[in-house]
């Protein structure tokens, strides 16, 4: 895929300015964002990322089209998962509702520039050594147990090493004042629990990102792409956030839904590796090419399936376990 240096530089100018107005434009002023607030914005990001995803389909055809497509479900996919955590380390810290979005845009920056960093990394290893694809592919099989042994129930945010660390050495408010980081307090710096929250969205942050590159490489190895998707799929999370915090709760079976998706794409990695073969342990260091690849379409198409199922499984649960929990309220009372 051939990206000119000027396409580069378009893309990520297009995606500062769409942060300089979420930061401008909403999250400056704290407020808690209404429904159809939240609701327009995210209509509008996705409908952004999906119209660059025509015009990839347009320039560079089929082929790289449909894989900014799967890179870019999956990534909102697994935002999603990582939107229950950020519920748990604020609700944990006791966020003001109407700070939460500055909180959200913090965690948004950094993930960019965590993942950005983790993408030119794995491109490089990929470039250098492909049986990377083997590690990628059990890392993300392994992840998917993970999900599968994901409890549903919520259970207490607990503190970050990292923030623990910074308690240790650095004087902290009992409250918070505002939105605002740091405050004098007795003529000595302190820092507020905002900078502390920030700090535990971080370190989150890169956990996050630890477990999606290795997933969009299994859709596609391109530098540009991956780079879009996640941008794009980031790009809405705050305002996902708020439209969705209602429902995160509903979504009782999303751990297995993004279990099988991590699969499918471990799986694929493997067999990826497999025809890439090089190990002389493997094969004898030959090609193993009797298992066919997972083409990147059929990915799409079973992705988008799962998520439909999951999505679908999950509030037909939810309605069920609230109608029954109705009818045992009403025979309580009789």
């Amino acid at each position: 895929m051939d990206v000119p240096v000027w396409v580069w530089l378009l893309t990520v100018g297009g995606i500062c300015v769409m942060l300089a107005v979420d930061l401008f434009g909403h999250v400056r002023k704290p407020h808690a964002p209404t429904m159809r607030e939240a609701a327009t914005w995210s209509a509008a990001y996705v409908g952004v990322a999906l119209l660059f995803g025509v015009v990839v389909w347009a320039v560079w055809g089929p082929v790289f089209g449909f894989e900014y497509f799967s890179g870019y479900v999956t990534e909102k996919a697994l935002s999603v998962d990582n939107l229950f955590v950020f519920v748990l380390i604020m609700s944990g810290f006791a966020v003001p509702r109407i700070y939460q979005q500055k909180v959200l845009f913090v965690g948004i920056i950094l993930a960019l520039a965590f993942r950005t960093v983790f993408i030119l990394v794995g491109a490089e290893m990929v470039n250098r050594w492909a049986a990377i694809f083997y590690l990628f592919g059990a890392f993300l099989i392994w992840t998917a147990i993970g999900q599968l042994r994901h409890k549903s129930e919520e259970e207490p945010a607990r503190e970050a090493w990292l923030v623990r660390a910074v308690r240790r050495v650095f004087p902290v408010t009992e409250g918070y004042h505002g939105d605002r980081v740091l405050v004098r307090e007795n003529g000595r710096l302190h820092m507020t629990p905002m900078l502390l929250v920030m700090v535990a969205i971080g370190s989150a942050d890169i956990l996050f990102a630890i477990d999606s590159i290795p997933a969009i490489f299994g859709l596609t190895q391109e530098v540009y792409l991956i780079f879009a998707a996640n941008a794009f799929s980031l790009l809405g999370l705050r305002q996902l956030f708020f439209l969705i915090d209602g429902l995160l709760d509903r979504l009782v079976y999303l751990n297995y839904g993004l279990a099988a998706i991590l699969g499918l794409i471990g799986f694929k990695l493997i067999v990826h590796a497999l025809h890439e073969n090089t190990l002389p342990f493997i094969n004898g260091g030959q090609h193993v090419t009797a298992i066919p690849e997972v083409s990147t379409p059929l990915s799409l198409i079973l992705i988008l399936g799962i998520l439909t199922v999951t999505t679908i499984a999950s509030l037909l649960k939810s309605r069920s376990d609230a109608r029954r929990k109705l009818d045992a309220g009403s025979r309580t009372d009789a």
